[in-house]
């Protein structure tokens, strides 16, 4: 049995364990005293934007349809036998899996019989089972749902942004793909992005809860299929550094107007070090939380709700602060946030407002660690960016207000943002 990497936290006085397994998958299992249930995830480093990438020692590149790995996941649950839903529903667990730009997650949450769960899921994710019959019969079911997203007023405001922030980054495009798209994936590409990406060497499983390490390595020596680092390359077309456009709007059959706007940045470098993420998060909470100035003023205003919120949007080849919301006025709002960005670009951050967002956000990191689900999603995120848990918490009570500074300078560029408006269908239509 390989060892367990025990890796403390003497400031959260608290513990979790680390393995490379054998067979190539990196492992995180963060026992809970006390708890009742457990959760746990499988990730695949690979997401809607990976539809071009190369093998070890190939000189083509592979391109594959967009939506790939978002029907990959949703076939990977049948099996020649049944499906893993119904495995499921012996163990009583509830389980459950998703797609996103970077990632397919994998996961279960029981209160009993972990042991077996975790066997079901090891299994079907090892076992893919593609036949041209099944792969045709999913299309239908897929293309209803890229229909309901289109339908969807709050992800067209999302993916109408990226697409006026993004020239050639794939991160424009629909984590479904489209339903030409999807007519023509077929067994052979399914297999080949499976093939490439499922390699264990490019996964990680999370664990978090009522757990036993001891017990989880003797199931993962049992299940696991050793598996060669042959890890593919994605590759993407160079990506401007400016934004398409500044501003876009569709219609909608809705009441109140939706909003996103995002300032775009150079990701060109690589995905962010865990300080200059930490540094993002206080900036962003400075600069919009619900104690800063900027809410305050638009809520006073009467130009958002409690819908407005905001995220730093990163991943490989992307970056980007985003400030979404319902308004009124979208227009207004973008214009006194970007009045905002740059008074503060002017002044830099004060010490009070940093202390009060770097508090903020400690609290909030430390209070995720009550969650197996949490700890184990944000565990999975963290090491698919190449971080740590206790890495990221210890980095943000050591982040001073010097470096946060020092990092504004870089960000927010109001040169280089833009604006996506989704507006009733009685409104006005700015393109």
């Amino acid at each position: 049995m390989v060892k367990l990497e025990e890796i403390n936290s003497e400031r959260l006085h608290d513990k979790y364990y680390r393995v490379k397994h054998k067979s190539g998958l990196k492992v995180y299992i963060y026992p809970k005293e006390g708890y009742n249930s457990s959760y746990a995830i499988l990730g695949a480093k690979v997401g809607s934007i990976d539809t071009t990438f190369k093998i070890p020692g190939k000189a083509e590149n592979i391109v594959v349809p967009d939506g790939i790995a978002h029907y990959l996941e949703h076939k990977l649950f049948e099996s020649e036998e049944g499906d893993a839903f119904a495995e499921y529903a012996k163990t009583g667990a509830s389980a459950n899996a998703y797609t996103s730009f970077d990632m397919t997650g994998y996961l279960f949450s029981c209160t009993e019989d972990f042991d077996k769960s975790l066997k079901i899921l090891i299994d079907f994710v090892q076992s893919p089972y593609f036949t041209e019959k099944t792969v045709k019969k999913e299309q239908g079911i897929i293309g209803q749902e890229i229909k309901m997203y289109e339908d969807d007023p709050s992800w067209q405001v999302m993916f109408n942004l990226l697409k006026a922030m993004y020239h050639n980054h794939p991160v424009k495009k629909d984590i479904a793909g489209t339903v030409e798209s999807i007519a023509k994936i077929n067994a052979d590409n399914l297999y080949e992005v499976y093939n490439n990406f499922y390699n264990l060497n490019n996964m990680t499983l999370c664990i978090a809860g009522k757990v036993n390490p001891v017990e989880i390595l003797n199931i993962l020596d049992e299940k696991l299929k050793p598996s060669y680092n042959m890890v593919p390359e994605t590759i993407f077309a160079k990506e401007p550094y400016e934004i398409v456009k500044q501003r876009v709007e569709q219609r909608f059959p809705i009441s109140m107007p939706l909003f996103q706007l995002g300032f775009k940045e150079n990701a060109s470098k690589g995905r962010m070090t865990i300080e200059e993420s930490t540094q993002t998060d206080i900036i962003l909470s400075v600069l919009a939380s619900k104690s800063s100035k900027l809410y305050n003023d638009l809520i006073n205003k009467g130009l958002i709700n409690d819908s407005f919120g905001y995220e730093c949007f990163e991943g490989p080849g992307y970056l980007a602060s985003i400030f979404s919301g319902e308004s009124r006025d979208p227009d207004k709002v973008a214009e006194i946030i970007k009045e905002r960005v740059t008074e503060l670009h002017a002044k830099g951050i004060v010490e009070e407002d940093f202390e009060r967002a770097k508090k903020s956000i400690y609290g909030k990191s430390v209070s995720l660690l009550n969650s197996a689900e949490n700890i184990a999603n944000v565990m999975l995120t963290l090491d698919f960016a190449d971080k740590e848990l206790f890495e990221a918490v210890e980095c943000i009570a050591n982040t001073s207000l010097i470096d946060v500074n020092e990092r504004l300078k870089s960000q927010l560029d109001v040169s280089n943002c833009s604006l996506s408006v989704v507006a009733p269908e009685d409104g006005s239509l700015n393109i």
